[in-house]
This record gives C-alpha cells, sequence and structure tokens, in this order.
C-alpha cells in the first residue's frame, strides 16, 4: 500500500465554498489511483478551508503527473458552484507536486490538473501529458470564440449563448443594472453570462454595484440627471462631487485656466502619450515669427526655439470630419485642432498658438496667449475637449481595455495552463474580460455614455477608435521607442516618462529572467508551436491581419519574445494605470475635459464672453453622466492585486519564484523613489506609483 496525503485548498472568496461532493483521482508515471471520495462527514470545501485527506493506493503510482476533480451531487443539496486554488499531494517518499486550479467548477464535471512544473510542448514527452494539453486547448477553443465588436476594432470574447440545463447559481451576485433616471446603466445586466472564471469575485462585484448604486441615486434625487439647463456658474460644478477631493482635484479646479497647468498636463496628466516635438511648423498651421514671438522671451525667435528643440505639437488630425449627434435636443459641435507650446527655461510647457481646425483660412483664425481672455480660455477648452476624445477612446479605451482583452483571449485559447507563458500572464488577464463587458455597456450601447454625453456620439466614438487601431504600430506600443520617436526623451519634468521607464525596466528585466529559464536558445522559441499560435492568434483578431501595424505573426529569437511579452504585460498593468486612475481627479471639474461643445468652434476673434463659454460647455444633465461614469470607471473595487503581487501559486520552480520575489523588491524601491520625489512638487504625480498600479486592467 502506498499512502498520499492531499491537501485541497478552496478560496477565500464569499460563496467560494460547495456542498457538493468532490473526489479525486491520483495519475503517475506509474499507474493511477481508484477515484476516492473526500469526505469527513463533516463542513468539507468551505470557503477558505485548506482541508487534508489520506488516499490510499494499492502501489506507488510513480512521479505524479495529472490529478482528476470529480464533482457531483451529494445527498438532496442543490448544486452550488466551487472555486478551488489548488491541490497539493505528498507522495509516499516525501516529495510534494502541486496543483493548480485557481478555477470555478459550476456544474457536475470532472476537472483534470497538470502538475505546477512549467512546460512547453518540447518538455512533455508521455502522451498522456501531450494529449491532455492538446484536450485543454481544444476544449476552450471550443468555449471562447471570437466576436466582432465593431468592424475595425480588435474582436473580444463572444461567450456561446448555451448553457448546461441546469438552474441559475443562486449564490452568485447579480443586478439587473437598473437605478431609476438611469438607463444608461440597464445593459450591464449582460455581463451575467459570462463564464465565472472571467467574473468578479463575489466582493469585487458588491463593491463595485454597491459603490455605484447610491451615487447614482444621488445624482437622481438631487435632480442633476434631468437637468437640461448650463451652468449658472462655474463654481457649481464644485457640488457634483462635493465630498470626493484630493490634491490634485483641488489643484486642477483652482488652476485649470491657467497656461503653464494646460501645458503640464500634456506631461503629467491622464494623457501624457500624445505630445510631440516640433522640428518644423506645418503648412495646415501657418504660425508666423511675429504672431508667437512675445511668448518666447527675449532674445531668440521662433525658429531658433525649433532648432533647439524647445517647440512642441498637439495634433488632434485623428479627430477630422467625424460628424456630432443631438444631446438633449441640441446640435452638438467638434473639431480636430492643433496646438503648438513652447518649452521655456523656466521648465513650463506653455501653449503659445491654436487653430480650431486641420484646414487654415480666414473663418479659422489662429488663437494667441494675447487675445481676449474668454477667447484664449475657449480656444484651450475646445482643446481639451478633443484631449477627452483622445484620451478615452484611443489611449484608455483602445490601447489599453480592448487590445488587453485580446491578448488575454488569444492566452485562454493557445496556452494551456502548464505552459511558462500561461503562468507568467495569467495574473494580467484577472477580470479584464469582465470590465470590459461592464465598459462596452456604459460607454458603447444605445443607451451609454457615447450616446448619451459625447458630441461624437456611439458612431463617432467608434469611429475614432478604428482611425487609431488602423495606425498602431508595435513599435508605438514599445515603450522606450515611443519616447524617442516623439522627441520626448531628454523633456525635463515629464515624471510620466521617468516613472514608465522605471517600471517598464523593472517588468522588463523580471520577463527576460523568467523567458531565459524556459527557453535557453532562440529554436526553442522558434520551436514552440503553442507560443507561435499565440502570437499568430493576436495578429489576426487584435490587428485585424495588418501589416502595416508591424506586429510580429511569428517570434524566432528570445529577446523578440522577451520585448512581446513585456509589451503585453505592461499594456495589461502600468499602461492602463496611467491613464485610468486619475480620470475623476482631472475631469472632475468639467471645463477641464469636456465631452460635448454645445457652440460651434470660434470663427472670429473678440466675441467671446462670459456667457457664450458657460452655453458652449456641456449641461447639466450631460456633466453628470459623464462624470458618474468616469466616477465608477476610475476607482479600483476591493479585491486588489497591486503590480508584482501573485498571491496565487502558478510557478512552483525555485528560479522564477526568486524572480517574482525581486520584481516585488525592484517595484518597491520605485515606489519609494517616487513618494521622495513627489513630497517636492506641488502637483504630486503617483498615477505609476506599484503600490497603486494593478496587475491586470480590473476597472
Amino acid at each position: 500500500m502506498a499512502t498520499y496525503k492531499v491537501k485541497v485548498a478552496t478560496g477565500t472568496d464569499l460563496l467560494s465554498g460547495t456542498t457538493d461532493s468532490i473526489s479525486l483521482t491520483i495519475v503517475g508515471t506509474q499507474g493511477e489511483s481508484h477515484k476516492q471520495l473526500l469526505n469527513h462527514f463533516g463542513r468539507d470545501f468551505a470557503t477558505g478551508a485548506v482541508d487534508q485527506y489520506t488516499v490510499q493506493c494499492q502501489q506507488d503510482l510513480g512521479e505524479l503527473i495529472i490529478i482528476r476533480l470529480h464533482k457531483e451531487r451529494y445527498s438532496f443539496f442543490p448544486k452550488k458552484s466551487w472555486y478551488c486554488n489548488y491541490v497539493q499531494i505528498c507522495a509516499p517518499n516525501g516529495h510534494t507536486y502541486h496543483f493548480p486550479a485557481y478555477q470555478w467548477m459550476d456544474g457536475y464535471e470532472t476537472l483534470a490538473l497538470r502538475e505546477a512544473t512549467g512546460k512547453t510542448t518540447a518538455d512533455d514527452r508521455l502522451p498522456i501529458l501531450l494529449e491532455h494539453r492538446q484536450e485543454e486547448i481544444r476544449a476552450k477553443q471550443d468555449f471562447y470564440h471570437w466576436r466582432v465588436f465593431v468592424p475595425g476594432l480588435p474582436n473580444y470574447v463572444h461567450i456561446p449563448s448555451y448553457r448546461p440545463p441546469v438552474r441559475r447559481n443562486p449564490n452568485r451576485p447579480e443586478w439587473n443594472g437598473y437605478i431609476p433616471g438611469f438607463p444608461i446603466l440597464i445593459n450591464i445586466k449582460a455581463t451575467k453570462f459570462l463564464n465565472l472564471n472571467l467574473r468578479y469575485s463575489f466582493i469585487k462585484t458588491a463593491s463595485f454595484f454597491l459603490r455605484l448604486g447610491p451615487t447614482a441615486l444621488g445624482f437622481k434625487l438631487r435632480g442633476l440627471v434631468d437637468c437640461k439647463r448650463s451652468w449658472k456658474r462655474l463654481k457649481d460644478i464644485k457640488k457634483i462631487f462635493p465630498a470626493n477631493k484630493s490634491v490634485v482635484s483641488e489643484y486642477v479646479a483652482e488652476h485649470w485656466a491657467e497656461d503653464s497647468f494646460f501645458g503640464y498636463q500634456y506631461l503629467n496628466g491622464v494623457n501624457p502619450g500624445l505630445l510631440r516635438r516640433c522640428t518644423r511648423i506645418p503648412d495646415k498651421f501657418p504660425v508666423t515669427e511675429d504672431m508667437v514671438a512675445p511668448f518666447l522671451g527675449e532674445g531668440t525667435c521662433l525658429q531658433a526655439e525649433l532648432e533647439k528643440g524647445n517647440i512642441y505639437l498637439a495634433d488632434y488630425r485623428i479627430l477630422e470630419g467625424i460628424p456630432t449627434v443631438e444631446l438633449n435636443g441640441l446640435k452638438q459641435h467638434h473639431c480636430a485642432p492643433l496646438c503648438l507650446l513652447h518649452f521655456g527655461p523656466e521648465g513650463n510647457m506653455m501653449p503659445i498658438a491654436i487653430q480650431l481646425s486641420q484646414t487654415p483660412g480666414p473663418d479659422c483664425p489662429i488663437f494667441l496667449p494675447s487675445d481676449s481672455e474668454w477667447d484664449w480660455l475657449l480656444a484651450k477648452t475646445w482643446v481639451r475637449y478633443a484631449e477627452f476624445y483622445c484620451h478615452e477612446a484611443i489611449a484608455h479605451l483602445l490601447e489599453t481595455h480592448l487590445i488587453a482583452e485580446a491578448f488575454c483571449l488569444a492566452m485562454l485559447r493557445q496556452l494551456p495552463m502548464c505552459h511558462p507563458l500561461y503562468k507568467l500572464l495569467v495574473p494580467h488577464t484577472r477580470y479584464t474580460v469582465q470590465i470590459n463587458s461592464i465598459g462596452r455597456a456604459l460607454l458603447l450601447n444605445e443607451g451609454g455614455l457615447s450616446a448619451r454625453a459625447m458630441s461624437l456620439g456611439l458612431e463617432g466614438f467608434a469611429e475614432v477608435m478604428v482611425r487609431a487601431l488602423s495606425e498602431t504600430t508595435y513599435d508605438s506600443l514599445y515603450l522606450p521607442n515611443d519616447f524617442v520617436e516623439r522627441g520626448v526623451q531628454d523633456l525635463p519634468g515629464y515624471y510620466y516618462r521617468d516613472d514608465c521607464l522605471a517600471v517598464w525596466n523593472a517588468l522588463e528585466r523580471y520577463v527576460t529572467e523568467i523567458i531565459t529559464y524556459y527557453y535557453p536558445c532562440d529554436a526553442a522559441v522558434e520551436g514552440d508551436p503553442e507560443l507561435q499560435s499565440w502570437v499568430q492568434e493576436i495578429f489576426k483578431e487584435c490587428l485585424l491581419g495588418r501589416e502595416s501595424s508591424g506586429f510580429p505573426r511569428c517570434l524566432r529569437t528570445v529577446p523578440e519574445l522577451i520585448r512581446y511579452v513585456t509589451i503585453v504585460i505592461y499594456t495589461c498593468s502600468a499602461k492602463h494605470a496611467a491613464v485610468n486612475t486619475g480620470q475623476l481627479e482631472f475631469t472632475a471639474w468639467m471645463p477641464n475635459f469636456p465631452p460635448s461643445m454645445r457652440n460651434p468652434p470660434m470663427q472670429a476673434k473678440g466675441l467671446t464672453t462670459l456667457e457664450t463659454f458657460m452655453d458652449t460647455l456641456p449641461d447639466v444633465k450631460t456633466t453628470c453622466i459623464t462624470l458618474l461614469v468616469l466616477w465608477t470607471l476610475s476607482r479600483e473595487p476591493d479585491d486588489k492585486r497591486p503590480l508584482g503581487h501573485f498571491p496565487d501559486i502558478h510557478f512552483v520552480e525555485d528560479a522564477p519564484r526568486r524572480s517574482m520575489e525581486t520584481l516585488r523588491q525592484r517595484l518597491a524601491q520605485i515606489s519609494h523613489n517616487i513618494r521622495q520625489r513627489n513630497k517636492g512638487l506641488p502637483i504630486p504625480y503617483y498615477y505609476l506609483d506599484p503600490v497603486l498600479i494593478e496587475n491586470s486592467i480590473s476597472i
């Protein structure tokens, strides 16, 4: 007889436990055990429990390679889902085998799990192991399908509409998405059809919706979501979120109209990846020496500043020509501006010229800081309006959420759980499909934010993303290249860049250590069919097979793989934090980030007044709908996992686990450095503090 000591860990999230019957079969290189019931005749598999059992076998099973968990009906109890963290088995020789699960068993089913050692196809010699990995991939591909979201955008996960003929699990939280006066949220109920393994935990679900509901209801009771009039006074906007203040949000409200803060946001705001160094004034933006000379300082001129590298351009050409919609019965307006900025000797990025169209002409004046106060302020507000779309549609939704979801789905469909890349990537996909399902309901449906509170409407908002994806390149996602290509690699006071590179370098070193452990040579990379299928599927379903994107169809060398995986992990974590975490702080003061404009762009100077400025801004209802959604989507619910924290045990080898600990130490040092620097700044920049970065896009 051979005795095996078994530990079974149930998840710690509320309602992770089950009353169903759980049995175990152990498979080794020398044989297979009988199916044995795991039962202490008491409360087994309770939430957070680590239950211990003894399994007797007729013979030593040799090296343990697979286990099977069988979930079956127990007596008269109703079916109840079970979240299994892992199973550990101590063999007769004292060796402990780890079998990671970290997934739900919903129905009455059998779940086969591999021993945790990371292995590529080339590492597996036994037919049973090769068959297991092939069957796992086949099952996931049968379940998870690609679906067209919007033609021209990355495809997304489609779960088959059919479900096993069993009762809905009454223990999983659901919400029908309805808040009185807020039909914008109704379609959130569609997320209940997601597979349990893709959905929020109970704690995160409760945190998300219980926080959203009272806030939305409060807006309704205060009459804010039914008010279609203009704001009477600017200071009234502060009353939307009277209790949600921070150092940054207060600074924004006090300094939003200042040129220096306007320029600062290009460096350290919520869309800090747009600005480019300008070496020649474009023909479509006919700024002259005489126009801007007063704003450049003494002893210099425009040409000299261009040659010194002190002139920068924000070009919103991607927004040109997109039609607008009506909101609350009024036609909305739009523009695709150009903004020229000067980085002066005082260290400030200052706007020096704004044109509200891509086509110059007599009806398209170039606005200057010397123009009237309200002309210049409204011109800057039009630029901030354009920033709203470049941030929300491109930098945030497309370049993090939608692209990360494609990375996630390709991983699920092409990499088995035993694959080293699956183990490396899976922490960075947690809850991404769930939040994107919520995002599509909140932003991109007929009752969503884009249809109810944006000048461009649903179709226009989607068109911005389609245009942006058609221009997205592999090099632009490789962060060190992007700063150099935009000419901002040595720009002082660019804390976003400094923190980006610090986090990037830490992740790249971590990825390098993991990849080189499992891939000792280039041939191992090129000869991994599962890896190549993953890369090919991303090229096809995320970049839609566009050759001009420069995205690889295959990877041939270890350095290529390191770069690719670093891009994926950075996109799914730090890149999202940089454009998401500060949303409410920079948008709560709506004139700094308006989603719609009710008057057309100015065609002449000297006509703008406080009254026309207020009439151009979004009305009260539009403002409140926008801010409620952005408030919801910028506040991480409970059940957080900061970057570098990996409580789920996927790697068991010493080398990758040492690398994980080293990553945590490097990130802790980066966090310390950021906090020390921020002590001396009037506006702290903390969006890339690793403590505040989530491992994955989960909000």
